[in-house]
C-alpha cells in the first residue's frame, strides 16, 4: 500500500519517469561510446581516452550543475544541461573516427549530463509527506536499478538494427526528452534552495565533515560494484559453455534484480532505527553477502550468489539519500546529492581498474577486492556513526511548494 499511494500522490509518476528517461543515457554511454568509435575502426585506445574523458567530466560536472541549481533553480539548468549534452552526443556521433571529435564529444556529454538524480532527490521531501519520505527514496534507489539492465539492452538493439551512431542520436534525444518532462512539472518549477548557509563557503556540502565522511563510505560501495563487474566478467569467460546462460549479463542481472526487490523490502519497512545505524548495517551486509563470491563456486550457486549479492545495495543507497539531505549544510543539497553520485561512480571506476588487473591472476583476489571495498567503506561508517547522526531534524534543503498554486495532475 506504501508504494501505490506513492505512486498515486501528485507529480511522483511523472518526476520519476522523466527522470529515468533521461537517465537511460548514463546506462548506455560507455558501451554506446565503444560499439560506434570501433565501428569507425578506432583503436581501442582511443576508445578507451573517449571513455575516460566522459566520466571524468561526468564527475567534474554533476557537482558545479548541482550548485548551480542550488543557486538558480531547477528548470533552466536541466534544459541547458540537456541541449549541451546533446550536442556532444551530436559531435561523437558525426565524426566518430576523428580522435579530437570523439574524445571532445564525449567530455562535453558527461560534463552536461542533466543533473536529474540529484534533482530529483532535492524535490522528494515537497512531493510527498515526510512519513512517505523513506519510502520515495526507496523506490527511486529501486528503479535505478532498471537502468543497470535497460541501458545495455537498448544499446544493443539499436546498434544491432539501426547502428551503433544511430544509438548515440537516441542518447542525445532520450537525455532532452527526459529533463524536458521533469523540468515541465509545477515542483521543478517552484523549487527554490533556501538561502545558503554562511558556513558553507567555498567547499559547500563538503564543508560537513559528517557528510564526507558518508560519502566516502559510500565510494566503497561503487568499489566494490566496479570490482564485481569484473569478477562476473572474469567468471564467465572461464565457465564459457559451462552452463552459464547468458554468461556476465545474467549474473549482473541477477545482482540488479536483487537490488530492485531489496530497495522495494526497505521501502515497505517501518524501520525503528535510526537512519544513520541503517546506513552502517546496510553497508557491514554487503560486505558479508560479498565475501561467499571468494568461493568462484559453479555456475547454479554463482547465480544464486549474484543475487544476493545485490539485495543491499539498494536499501543502503535509500538510507543514504535521506542522511545526505540531513547533512547538507543549508542550500546546498542539490550539490550535495550530485557529490554523492560523483563520488559512488568514482569508487566503481577505481575499483573496476584494480580488479582488471587482479583478474590477470584469479578470481578469488577479485571477489576478495570487492568484498574489500565495501567492508572498509561499512567500517567506516560504523567508525563514523555519531558523525554521520544528523543533530536536528530532518533537514529537506528546500521551500514545499506554496499551498494556494493550483498544481495539475501529471500523466506518465
Amino acid at each position: 500500500m506504501g508504494y501505490l499511494a506513492l505512486l498515486r500522490a501528485p507529480h511522483v509518476g511523472r518526476l520519476l519517469f522523466g527522470t529515468l528517461l533521461g537517465r537511460l543515457p548514463a546506462g548506455m554511454t560507455a558501451l554506446v561510446i565503444a560499439l560506434a568509435l570501433r565501428d569507425a575502426g578506432a583503436p581501442y585506445s582511443r576508445i578507451g581516452l573517449a571513455t575516460a574523458a566522459y566520466a571524468i567530466a561526468a564527475a567534474i560536472g554533476g557537482p558545479v550543475l548541482g550548485r548551480i541549481v542550488d543557486r538558480t533553480g531547477q528548470p533552466r539548468v536541466l534544459l541547458v544541461s540537456a541541449v549541451i549534452a546533446g550536442g556532444g552526443y551530436a559531435l561523437l556521433a558525426l565524426a566518430p573516427a576523428s580522435a579530437v571529435s570523439a574524445t571532445v564529444g564525449a567530455a562535453i556529454a558527461g560534463l552536461a549530463m542533466p543533473p536529474l538524480e540529484p534533482c530529483l532527490r532535492s524535490l522528494w521531501p515537497d512531493v510527498v509527506e515526510e512519513k512517505q519520505l523513506d519510502t520515495a527514496y526507496a523506490f527511486d534507489s529501486a528503479s535505478q536499478q532498471i537502468l543497470y539492465v535497460a541501458g545495455p539492452l537498448a544499446v544493443a538493439g539499436i546498434a544491432g538494427t539501426a547502428g551503433p551512431v544511430t544509438a548515440l542520436w537516441v542518447a542525445a534525444g532520450l537525455g532532452l526528452a527526459g529533463a524536458l518532462v521533469v523540468a515541465t512539472t509545477a515542483p521543478a518549477r517552484a523549487w527554490q534552495a533556501p538561502p545558503r548557509a554562511h558556513s558553507a563557503g567555498l567547499l559547500g556540502p563538503l564543508r560537513s565533515p559528517g557528510l564526507v565522511l558518508l560519502l566516502i563510505g559510500l565510494a566503497g560501495a561503487g568499489w566494490a560494484v566496479g570490482a564485481q563487474n569484473v569478477l562476473f566478467i572474469a567468471y564467465a569467460e572461464a565457465q564459457h559453455g559451462n552452463g552459464l546462460p547468458g554468461g556476465a549479463g545474467s549474473l549482473l542481472a541477477l545482482a540488479a534484480l536483487g537490488g530492485l526487490l531489496g530497495a522495494l523490502a526497505y521501502g515497505a519497512v517501518r524501520w525503528r532505527s535510526s537512519t544513520a545505524t541503517r546506513t552502517w548495517l546496510m553497508a557491514l551486509g554487503m560486505a558479508v553477502s560479498y565475501l561467499p563470491l571468494v568461493l568462484v563456486p559453479g555456475p547454479a550457486v554463482m547465480a544464486v550468489l549474484a543475487f544476493v549479492s545485490g539485495i543491499a545495495l539498494a536499501p543502503l543507497l535509500a538510507a543514504a539519500f535521506v542522511l545526505v539531505a540531513e547533512l547538507a549544510p543549508q542550500g546546498t543539497v542539490t550539490e550535495a546529492f550530485a557529490w554523492l553520485v560523483t563520488l559512488f561512480a568514482t569508487g566503481n571506476s577505481l575499483g573496476y581498474a584494480v580488479s582488471g588487473h587482479l583478474a590477470e591472476g584469479s578470481l578469488r583476489s577479485v571477489a576478495l577486492c570487492a568484498a574489500g571495498g565495501i567492508g572498509l567503506g561499512g567500517l567506516l561508517l560504523f567508525g563514523a556513526r555519531r558523525w554521520i547522526r544528523p543533530a536536528g531534524g530532518t533537514s529537506a534543503g528546500a521551500h514545499p511548494l506554496p499551498a494556494a498554486e493550483p498544481v495539475p495532475v501529471p500523466v506518465g
